[in-house]
């Protein structure tokens, strides 16, 4: 078994960023949603016996509910895993049902089908996400604390360029669909097919070399109910770490800000501003390819300033973002250029931030064995987040008829993470 710190461990940890990232990238914010839109626009689509007028919001109420479901499930889950010592099963069932998930969108033909769609949507999603949880519960124990700024980076960038290349080569199927002699609409379906295919491929790597039941652990029978134990004890520490608390709180309300923006960023380039697909597949591609830059380059600014002080200047970014996206008009000349540009800003702090975040919870983290258990409730703070966000966004935009309202409430929220931020104290590994 390889030992924590070796570099052939944290490569095959590392790819499994490679396998899952082109579900976000492709799924969740460029194929699917357009093929999506193209199926269902100007139809009624029935689901579950009920009528929808405006497929979109079953969309959204489908991905809102995946999250819930997660929200729920991951933490009791996440206390199995660690009692039971088996975060590798828990991590390749995620996967397995994300994966094939994904490639069933295949059979989301018409919008007679959409049931299919929606129904595979919220699989997938808990796939995805459910998988992250024991995912990211495997970087303390792969690598040591001075090294965890430096592997979540590495994670992040294989994921951007592993998903950037997959979308490339579906982009160009779905464009040019006469090279293969079918039909646009059977490239996007073949392309769901792939990212599948995809996926569950490229994480046996990883599934090969990660350990399983590192602190050996020998469960009894009664091993739901010690799980759920071991969930209250974590639950219970929480308030006895200020520090972890402190930066969950942070946490929070940095992921109002950020996951809201990379779920509206579309659509607020298409309604506000305008923009077609092809401007918005670009900015796509402008943030993904930027964002490997931006985690290579914050993993070394944390190193010479610490952690807290490299997210600091990320969340300054944010507001920076917002604060731009709120000036921005339709009707300004070459506005399509200036939202490339901020495009480019976005995917500079994105990788960063997400990169940042997930090592400075693993560094804080107390000597444990439960890892998956206090993962799931980093992940139960971005879910939670995504919701509250989401809600706060699409309030402001019914009332005032503009997401640049919306927009600009977000930079409080950022505001507000940067000065709970601001109170943490240092410890020995973050700084």
């Amino acid at each position: 078994m390889l030992q924590k710190g070796d570099k052939k461990l944290i490569n095959a940890w590392a790819f499994y960023d490679w396998a899952n990232s082109v579900y976000s990238l492709a799924i969740s914010t460029a194929i699917f949603p357009l093929y999506y839109e193209g199926v269902t626009k100007d139809k009624i689509v029935t689901f579950l016996g009920t009528q929808w007028e405006h497929p979109g919001a079953l969309y959204s109420y489908a991905l809102s509910f995946s999250f819930l479901i997660v929200a729920i499930i991951s933490p009791i889950l996440s206390g199995i895993a660690d009692y039971t010592g088996n975060k590798l099963k828990f991590l390749k069932a995620f996967c397995l049902i994300g994966s094939l998930s994904v490639m069933g969108l295949y059979f989301f033909d018409s919008y007679q089908t959409t049931w299919i769609g929606i129904l595979l949507t919220i699989f997938a999603s808990i796939g995805f996400w459910g998988s992250l949880v024991f995912y990211n519960a495997y970087l303390p124990e792969v690598a040591h604390p001075e090294q965890q700024d430096a592997v979540s980076a590495r994670g992040f960038i294989y994921g951007y360029t592993g998903s950037v290349i997959l979308l490339i080569i579906n982009l160009i199927m779905i464009m040019y669909p006469e090279l293969l002699g079918i039909t646009s609409g059977m490239a996007s379906r073949i392309s769901f097919v792939m990212i599948g295919l995809w996926w569950i491929g490229f994480a046996q790597i990883t599934f090969k070399r990660l350990p399983n039941n590192v602190f050996h652990k020998k469960p009894e029978d009664d091993y739901i109910w010690k799980g759920l134990r071991e969930l209250r004890i974590v639950a219970k520490d929480l308030v006895n770490y200020p520090q972890l608390r402190t930066f969950l709180i942070s946490f929070f309300l940095l992921s109002i800000g950020v996951q809201t923006i990379i779920l509206m960023a579309a659509i607020f380039g298409s309604v506000e501003l305008g923009l077609s697909s092809t401007n918005l597949i670009i900015t796509i591609l402008v943030i993904q390819l930027v964002a490997i830059a931006g985690a290579a380059m914050f993993s070394g600014i944390s190193k010479r300033v610490g952690n807290i002080k490299a997210l600091k200047i990320t969340i300054i970014l944010w507001m920076l973002v917002c604060f731009v996206a709120f000036f921005l008009e339709k009707e300004m000349p070459h506005v399509d250029l200036f939202f490339y540009g901020l495009g480019g800003l976005l995917g500079l702090v994105l990788g960063s931030i997400q990169s940042l975040t997930r090592s400075t919870y693993s560094k804080l983290l107390p000597e444990t064995e439960d890892h998956a258990t206090y993962f799931s409730f980093y992940d139960v703070t971005e879910k939670i987040a995504i919701v509250f966000g989401t809600l706060v966004y699409g309030f402001l935009y019914a009332i005032t008829d503009s997401m640049q309202w919306s927009v600009l409430l977000l930079a409080f929220f950022f505001l507000a993470s940067f000065i709970i931020l601001s109170t943490m104290k240092k410890t020995k590994y973050v700084k």
